[in-house]
């Protein structure tokens, strides 16, 4: 079984990779998300919570920036252009990580007062929650993705049959 680039990735320069394309993306998403959950619930959108929130919203959204730049220039424009994707789950997988650049940076976005500025706080907020809920989503499915063997979702065309349950399938 070969591994995806994402795995790839996370498991090459132990545990440097990890920390850096995994960890801190991760807690400083985490953050938000429990200063999200503090903030819907208490309705107080002033204090260290809020300050707390703003300041790893704009560090997420910047740090995941320079990583989509980094990855892309590195990593997704020779696989595409050398044809060495190593299948769906891999493609899916590495596009699902990189997708978060959307989210982190209407976070940062926000944060930095750039986007929706004239709106009222609370719907500021709802739209924050939304943003940190999409990243989640798609670093999620980044990381299931990840973790297939990247050939599995390939064609069917070269399966073993003689698999168990699949024994009814030459028909």
């Amino acid at each position: 079984m070969s591994m995806t680039h994402y795995m790839q990735l996370l498991a090459d320069n132990q545990p440097w990779n990890l920390l850096i394309f995994m960890a801190g993306p991760v807690i400083l998403a985490e953050t938000i998300a429990i200063c999200e959950l503090y903030l819907l619930y208490t309705r107080r959108l002033d204090g260290a919570v809020k300050a707390l929130s703003r300041i790893a919203g704009i560090i997420a959204g910047l740090y995941f920036a320079g990583i989509f730049v980094y990855l892309t220039i590195n990593a997704v424009i020779p696989l595409t252009v050398g044809g060495d994707w190593r299948g769906p789950a891999d493609i899916i997988a590495v596009g699902s990580y990189l997708a978060g650049v959307v989210p982190l940076g209407g976070i940062a976005l926000l944060d930095f007062g750039l986007l929706w500025s004239g709106r009222d706080p609370f719907a500021r907020l709802g739209l924050h929650a939304m943003f940190v809920g999409i990243f989640l989503v798609v670093a999620h499915i980044a990381m299931i993705f990840g973790m297939l063997d990247p050939t599995l979702l390939q064609s069917s065309a070269g399966m073993d049959m003689s698999a168990p349950g699949m024994e009814n399938m030459n028909h």
